[in-house]
C-alpha cells in the first residue's frame, strides 16, 4: 500500500524530505528527530521540528511546532492540507489534527513508537505510512545515543 502510494504521488516524497531536514536540525540542536510540515496546495505554509528537550517543553512535539509557526490560518484552509511528519503523530497531536480537521497526514514510519493510527482513520484522517528506512534509521540512531532520554519520554506518554 505505501509503494503505491507514493508512485501514485510522488509529491509525498518530496515534502517527506523537507520534514526530514526539520528532523534532522531537531537531532542537530540535541532533540528527538521529528520533524513535520504542513502544505496547502503544493505549498509548504508550516515547518516544526520537535523541541521537547531544546526548550524543556511538554508540548513541542514536531507536528504542534509546525502548526504554530504556520501561524493562524483560517478553518477552512486547514482542511485544505496535509501534515507531513516523519513518526506518526501521537495521541496529543492527533488530537491537534482532528481538531483543525486536517484531512490528511503522510509519516514517514510507524515502527519506532506506534500511534492512535486506528483512531485517527475513524475519525476520518486519511492515514498514509511510508515506511521509509531514513525515518526508521534516524530514530533508531537517537535512541541508541540517547537511551535514558528516550525512555524518559516514551514513560511520560505510555
Amino acid at each position: 500500500m505505501e509503494i503505491r502510494e507514493i508512485f501514485m504521488n510522488p509529491k509525498h516524497l518530496i515534502f517527506m524530505q523537507e520534514a526530514l531536514k526539520q528532523a534532522k536540525k531537531s537531532f542537530e540542536e540535541g532533540g528527538i528527530p521529528i520533524g513535520a510540515v504542513l502544505v496547502e496546495k503544493d505549498e509548504v505554509v508550516g515547518r516544526g521540528h520537535n523541541r521537547l528537550l531544546q526548550k524543556e517543553s511538554t508540548i513541542l512535539h514536531a507536528e504542534m511546532d509546525c502548526l504554530e509557526n504556520a501561524g493562524k490560518l483560517k478553518g477552512a484552509d486547514y482542511k485544505k492540507c496535509i501534515l507531513y511528519t516523519t513518526l506518526v503523530p501521537c495521541q496529543m497531536c492527533a488530537g491537534l489534527i482532528m481538531l483543525y480537521k486536517i484531512p490528511k497526514v503522510v509519516a514517514g514510519e510507524n515502527k519506532t513508537f506506534p500511534g492512535p493510527e486506528d483512531y485517527m482513520k475513524e475519525q476520518g484522517v486519511d492515514l498514509t505510512i511510508l515506511d521509509l528506512d531514513e525515518c526508521k534509521e534516524m530514530m533508531a540512531e537517537y535512541i541508541s545515543q540517547n537511551k535514558d532520554l528516550w525512555n524518559e519520554e516514551i514513560e511520560r506518554v505510555s
